[in-house]
């Protein structure tokens, strides 16, 4: 009878730790994953505070041969956007990256080769390409980012651990365009007006026609709603660069 009983508590332990394993590992992964948590390092995704209809727009993973079709549709609205650029980008397309600042418009480290497998990476190697990426943009810009979007949106421990040492803002968003998942331009047009509210931050990635074509109608549909697109430092009420 003892025994049976001590078979029971163990089964109902194990369970139990099962259970807690289980639950800890969810809340890791959407912590990681999502990054408007701030779980492990503080990202700015957006300005709650702001109740004037202003609103930043962000591209991803330039600078690409599509960007100069997102810079000649920003300066038809005469806004200014903000570029994550990554670093071996940067390397291929040089003339493009000057381009975008010459232009006004800022430009955020991105990493340097955008890796599938940058979650893996361990501290040095995070900082190797954060570091190396802002040297191609400081080589331009003459000085140094303080804007930082880790690749596809993970954070982890590492990565908050080289952030302490490269002193980066980590910037996120909060209106999600998938622009980089379908090319449905009805959807993503559709996905993002539903979403768009004082104080947001787009995501879009100056890689493609359609984000092209959905960056024109977006704009079209912000000047038609008296929308401002500012700077993040505006919105943000931070400094983009070192002096």
């Amino acid at each position: 009878m003892l025994l049976a009983l001590v078979s029971v508590f163990v089964v109902v332990e194990i369970k139990y730790f099962v259970l807690l394993g289980c639950l800890w590992f969810l809340v890791v992964f959407f912590g990681s994953s999502y990054i408007a948590s701030n779980y492990h390092v503080k990202t700015y995704c957006c300005n709650p505070l702001e109740t004037e209809k202003k609103i930043a727009i962000t591209f991803d993973d330039g600078p690409h041969e599509m960007t100069v079709l997102v810079l000649d549709a920003l300066r038809q609205y005469n806004a200014k956007a903000t570029f994550f650029c990554i670093g071996k980008n940067i390397e291929k397309n040089p003339d493009i990256f000057r381009k975008i600042i010459e232009e006004g418009h800022l430009v955020g480290n991105h990493s340097y080769g955008h890796s599938s497998f940058f979650d893996f990476y361990r501290k040095k190697r995070v900082i190797a390409e954060i570091e190396k990426t802002d040297a191609l943009i400081a080589a331009v810009l003459g000085k140094k980012t303080r804007l930082f979007r880790p690749p596809f949106g993970v954070t982890n421990p590492s990565m908050r651990r080289a952030l302490a040492v490269t002193k980066h803002k980590t910037i996120g968003w909060n209106i999600r365009s998938l622009d980089g998942i379908t090319k449905n331009e009805k959807f993503i047009y559709k996905r993002i007006v539903k979403r768009i509210a004082p104080g947001g931050i787009i995501l879009l990635h100056d890689t493609s026609l359609q984000t092209v074509n959905v960056l024109k109608q977006i704009l079209e549909f912000l000047q038609n709603n008296n929308y401002t697109v500012v700077s993040l430092e505006q919105l943000l009420k931070i400094k983009a660069h070192e002096e």
